[in-house]
């Protein structure tokens, strides 16, 4: 069942045979890819089309292919349930694997024609003990409280290509060499600062948005001639692995609210094998990750791919945040009481 670990140069002391199998062949997958992606329209087998998933989301073949190819890895291995993005429900493997994995193969594809990092995020849980599952009750060991992972990550294809994952003890970075084709360990040290001056969030959707939510961002455009008195700066590139990223290089807080939108009301990034793998990320970093009010990794879900509003960074800019959604619809900012950049 386990292969020999050839993609990473080490992986951490104490992991379980069939974890580190996991990694392994999630890191080989991910070899695979960053060649593929790197080549673009050059000579390239893997054409960009696109269709509709069950999910109504743009699928373009390049997220199938990477969506096919996770699961060929993944067959007869220690993952004995497989769920994507690209799924509509949770398949068995088959196999005697204890390991449950959920991925979304190919975040931020809208991105790949303006050549912007996109990436793969997974999560992997334990298979209960003495408890018969198939593919139809399997799904209870994804829809669970994301503190129940086992481990959590993601692959982003940049100008480096780097996994980046946690086991519950800390976080771990991995750089792909491409002459040996060989993920190498980063020593750098990962922690999110509990401050910051920068926030990600998509302001073209304002008018959609909660009273509380507008008020919150029109106290930090205010700058320091606002209630809060610093100044902010905003980025946003559309791919949720390459914020991650960012995030935890140097701080900031990502914010992907519920809205009005048809589609929106309950947010719209998905629990089980986005929000949930990137929360334990950030919280073993030292940052909060939210749904705008509560502990996302507290949370179970009903459905494989249910949506969730999704607050994640450093620690007391994601409070102040949470401090404004806590607040009754009908206040308002001192500054922005009666006008706001956002307000009507």
């Amino acid at each position: 069942m386990n292969s020999p670990h050839t993609s990473f140069d080490r992986l951490p002391n104490g992991l379980s045979s069939n974890l580190a199998d996991a990694l392994d062949r999630l890191a080989s997958v991910a070899q695979d890819l960053s060649y593929i992606i790197s080549k673009g329209d050059i000579e390239n087998e893997v054409q960009i089309q696109t269709a509709v998933n069950s999910d109504g989301d743009d699928q373009k073949s390049l997220d199938v292919y990477a969506d096919e190819a996770y699961l060929k890895k993944m067959t007869n291995s220690s993952i004995r349930f497989y769920a994507s993005e690209e799924q509509p429900d949770v398949l068995d493997l088959g196999g005697e694997g204890n390991l449950a994995l959920a991925i979304d193969p190919l975040d931020g594809s809208s991105n790949i024609d303006t050549n912007v990092s996109i990436g793969s995020i997974f999560s992997i849980r334990s298979i209960p003990i003495g408890v018969e599952l198939n593919s139809e009750n399997a799904k209870d060991v994804f829809l669970s409280a994301g503190s129940n992972q086992l481990a959590a990550g993601y692959v982003i294809f940049g100008p480096q290509t780097v996994i980046v994952f946690t086991v519950g003890r800390g976080i771990l970075t991995y750089v792909l060499d491409r002459v040996k084709n060989i993920f190498v360990e980063s020593k750098k040290e990962i922690s999110i600062p509990a401050d910051t001056r920068e926030y990600a969030i998509n302001a073209s959707n304002a008018r959609h948005w909660e009273k509380r939510m507008k008020n919150y961002i029109d106290d930090s455009i205010a700058g320091k001639s606002g209630p809060r008195g610093i100044d902010f700066n905003m980025r946003w590139v559309a791919s949720l692995v390459a914020e991650t990223h960012r995030i935890l290089s140097r701080g900031g807080i990502f914010i992907y609210p519920a809205d009005s939108r048809k589609g929106y009301e309950k947010g719209r990034l998905r629990m089980v094998y986005e929000c949930a793998p990137i929360a334990f990320l950030i919280e073993q970093a030292g940052g909060s990750a939210t749904d705008c009010s509560n502990r996302i990794l507290d949370l179970s879900v009903e459905g494989l791919h249910q949506r969730t509003p999704f607050a994640f960074g450093s620690k007391n800019e994601i409070a102040r945040l949470q401090a404004y959604n806590d607040l009754p619809e009908v206040e308002v900012s001192p500054l922005f009481r009666n006008r706001g950049l956002f307000n009507s």
